[in-house]
């Protein structure tokens, strides 16, 4: 099953609709308790120390309950107050915590003084940049060489957005105890880096509608059924990557090898700067011909190496015109965000189109800037795909695919191995070929672009991994999901 990624607005509405039926204080007992439970894990068995910091509002009194649950179990625990208990269930919370002799410290103590550190400053609550002693309080977090556990979201970051807000980074994470429901900004941008391992924590509160879902293999369910015996390669489509201008043929190498690899039953290259190719030595299996002369293609990919020219901009006019799917990559998507007759042909494309931009060609593509693009990574992916009615891949930490429906989701997998030339060639050609082998373009997009991440994850490293290792270690990855769904 999908996880949901709720935003605030949403969490608030589900909050407000569960307190209705609630006693005061419910749901912040249980999501003090829940945090308590994951942090207890991590601990010594003995004389453990842990030291929570409560901001004012809300957060803060999870944070107070989280503290009254861990000294019951016998763990030292001290909270630091950075204000005034401001709601009232918050104030409710440190009453208690008061009550049971609990101390608390108004000062940050010294560093490594404890086993665990704990975030209840702000939460979802966050609205301003941090500053002051909050800016404090998380950099003095960020120092310790014990575990940091945020409770719900970490300080600073922006729940909905996944970027810091107003620019100044806040706490760190090495684990997120997150309530209700997982939140979008806690997989992308800088929540990727913030947030450390995510625990989800529903607190007793049924689910409700939203736009986004947190990427998983039940959300391509139609590419894990292995295939019949009784099939040919004809049954797994055709695809045709096009690029390769003057001194770039490897680009489309890269992404037709990937193809092959994920399954397509034919792959052709049509090299616009290199038409004297006729053999790739390391993949015989590939053939190569002009996209022109080519019957009974069901996906295209255009822009690996495509380059600027005027014959890059026919070719990719051509592939746009082709009555199959297209996944339009690279050199291909400048091209569109200069052209504007190309971005209206695009926009009229009855075929499914897949755009899979890093942040600066999407910011092309709106003719904004890289910086605003990652600052809200799902705005911007959710409009390119509305612009050129397209289902599109906002690549990067966290990449976000986008569908001209608003609809959305987050992709947890990958790291910063992935930071290396040609991995997104890799990538577009994988869209190609699981296009060509599944009616439903979103699950085929889905499925690549989980499937990319979990091979750079499968390598352990963050250094080391090159673009040809990838999609060998997807097919793996695919065989083996089907093997499990048989």
């Amino acid at each position: 099953m999908s996880e949901p990624l709720y935003t605030v607005a949403e969490l608030r509405a589900l909050e407000h609709s569960a307190q209705a039926e609630l006693a005061p204080g419910v749901l912040m007992q249980r999501a003090g308790a829940a945090a308590a439970v994951i942090v207890a894990r991590s601990l010594p068995e003995k004389r453990a120390q842990v030291r929570v910091v409560c901001g004012p509002g809300n957060n803060g009194g999870d944070g107070y309950v989280c503290a009254l649950e861990l000294a019951q179990r016998g763990v030292g625990v001290k909270c630091v107050a950075l204000g005034a208990a401001a709601s009232e269930d918050s104030r409710a919370a440190f009453a208690r915590w008061a009550a049971a002799g609990g101390a608390t410290m108004t000062e940050l103590p010294a560093a490594g003084d404890c086993d665990a550190v704990i975030d209840a400053m702000f939460g979802i609550g966050t609205a301003r940049p941090l500053a002051g002693a909050h800016l404090a309080a998380a950099q003095w977090m960020n120092r310790q060489r014990a575990p940091v556990f945020a409770i719900d979201v970490p300080s600073g970051l922006d729940a909905d957005r996944g970027c810091w807000v107003g620019g100044v980074a806040g706490v760190r994470a090495s684990t997120t105890v997150t309530f209700i429901g997982a939140k979008p900004g806690l997989f992308t941008g800088d929540g990727c880096d913030a947030a450390g391992t995510v625990a989800i924590e529903p607190i007793g509160v049924a689910p409700g509608r939203c736009a986004g879902v947190l990427l998983g293999p039940a959300d391509f369910a139609a590419l894990l059924v292995r295939r019949s015996r009784n099939t040919h390669k004809g049954t797994y489509g055709s695809v045709v990557v096009v690029g390769g201008n003057v001194g770039m043929v490897g680009a489309p190498l890269l992404a037709a090898r990937a193809a092959l690899r994920l399954g397509a039953g034919r792959v052709y290259v049509d090299c616009i700067g290199a038409p004297q190719m006729r053999l790739d030595p390391l993949q015989p299996e590939l053939m190569f011909r002009p996209l022109a002369g080519l019957a009974g293609v069901t996906s295209c990919v255009v822009g690996c190496g495509l380059g600027d020219d005027a014959v890059a901009r026919a070719a990719l006019a051509e592939a746009l015109a082709a009555p199959y799917p297209l996944v339009i990559d690279a050199d291909a998507l400048n091209l569109l965000a200069a052209d504007d007759s190309l971005a209206r042909s695009c926009a009229a494309r009855e075929a499914a189109t897949v755009l899979t931009p890093h942040p600066l060609e999407a910011a092309r593509l709106l003719q904004s800037d890289a910086t605003a693009v990652q600052a809200d990574r799902i705005a911007h992916a959710l409009e390119v795909a509305r612009r050129f009615n397209a289902v599109t891949v906002l690549k990067g930490a966290g990449s976000v695919i986008a569908g001209a429906d608003g609809r959305y989701a987050i992709n947890p997998t990958g790291s910063a191995a992935l930071a290396t030339a040609g991995t997104g060639d890799v990538l577009a050609g994988m869209i190609g070929a699981l296009l060509g082998q599944c009616r439903d373009p979103r699950q085929a997009v889905h499925a690549a672009v989980w499937l990319h991440g979990d091979a750079a994850d499968e390598s352990g490293a963050d250094i080391g991994l090159v673009a040809t290792d990838l999609a060998p270690s997807a097919a793996r990855r695919l065989a083996t999901l089907r093997a499990l769904q048989s």
